[in-house]
């Protein structure tokens, strides 16, 4: 996480990353703290930033919310969150389409299908908005920015690494034992899941050979709460012996956590992590289901993804080796989109903004985070 240090307002913020939530909404910090080659150039009304979650109602998308608007209020900018209460690449769609009618400067997504969406951004931005995205990509020339918490190799070692933990809490020696496990989130088109999923299985043929994904093909639960937890009831009846479970989303997490409860299971039985809020899962830490799962600070995530798109709507450029202090979070490097994804295209305006931190969660100090 992203903690603060400040001297006086005037001068720089200087950055500490440890585990603890960014307290930048309390900071003195102004922009002239920023330099003016680095300063937005700021109009008489306030700009208005659209952004678009993944879905509505889940914690992780309504705690980025939280810090989105906390930090636009008091940085002289709008956020207007617009989503959807079911995941559906077509409502995205629509509400693309719409802030496109309204004529809106800028929008920061969270896609839910890279290759679905592409087209109706590109038509966005060949309209003049600027278009960016945060948490899970698009194309990466169908965006200005991406505002990314970690390259997939970090993340799917992340996810890995906490199941073998728990495999080591509960007795089995994850490096010899037979182990088997399988992979459970939102859907076979998001790209951030994906890529986590695949460097995740990279990890393990090199790290540990000697386990078994029972189900390659994985198990999808489509960002749904109850069919999260019908879907993991589903993976615990069909494999009575599987050791681990990954969740690398912030509702198959909670939904499989249920299950297993419901069943009696806790994590003596089986290793259930993946990435979820820390608020989404402390009551299944304290009654035993789960011992550790991870993620990011989602709020810091969406503030800076807004910022980054008010401050190009502004006039300002940024791409591949750009650098930029942001008001009350730090500076933060622009880097290629090759960072991501190897394959991708690398373009002079467009590039990869990487969160510098993830936790993990534990009994021990899941209290420590309020989101």
């Amino acid at each position: 996480m992203i903690w603060l240090s400040k001297t006086s307002c005037g001068h720089f913020l200087r950055v500490v990353v440890f585990a603890g939530l960014a307290l930048f909404f309390s900071s003195c910090q102004d922009s002239s703290s920023v330099p003016a080659d680095e300063a937005a150039k700021v109009s008489s009304a306030p700009i208005v930033i659209v952004l678009i979650p993944k879905i509505t109602g889940n914690a992780f998308f309504e705690a980025a919310n939280d810090g989105a608007q906390a930090y636009a209020a008091k940085n002289g900018f709008k956020v207007d969150y617009r989503g959807s209460e079911t995941a559906r690449v077509e409502d995205q769609i629509a509400i693309v389409e719409e802030a496109v009618r309204e004529g809106v400067k800028g929008l920061t997504i969270s896609a839910l299908d890279a290759e679905s969406l592409d087209e109706v951004l590109k038509k966005a931005m060949d309209g003049g908005m600027v278009v960016t995205t945060w948490d899970s990509d698009v194309a990466s020339d169908a965006r200005k920015l991406m505002t990314s918490q970690g390259t997939p190799a970090q993340l799917g070692r992340m996810l890995v690494e906490m199941a073998s933990k728990s495999l080591r809490q509960r007795g089995k020696d994850p490096t010899t034992d037979p182990i088997k496990y399988v992979w459970h989130y939102s859907q076979a088109t998001v790209s951030d899941q994906n890529s986590w999923n695949r460097a995740g299985e990279e990890y393990i043929r090199q790290a540990y050979p000697n386990w078994e994904n029972l189900n390659p093909q994985n198990y999808y639960s489509e960002q749904n709460p109850e069919k999260a937890k019908e879907i993991g009831r589903t993976i615990l009846e069909t494999h009575p012996d599987i050791d681990a479970i990954i969740c690398n989303d912030s509702t198959s997490l909670p939904g499989q956590a249920q299950a297993a409860k419901e069943m009696g299971l806790t994590a003596q039985d089986v290793a259930i992590t993946g990435f979820a809020s820390p608020n989404a899962m402390k009551q299944y830490a304290r009654e035993g289901v789960i011992d550790r799962w991870g993620l990011w600070d989602c709020q810091i995530q969406a503030a800076l993804s807004c910022y980054l798109t008010w401050h190009l709507v502004n006039g300002n450029s940024l791409g591949p080796g750009s650098v930029l202090n942001v008001p009350d979070i730090g500076v933060v490097e622009v880097m290629p989109n090759t960072v991501l994804d190897p394959q991708a295209k690398n373009a002079p305006n467009s590039g990869v903004v990487l969160l510098p931190t993830r936790t993990e969660f534990t009994v021990e100090n899941m209290d420590q985070y309020d989101f």
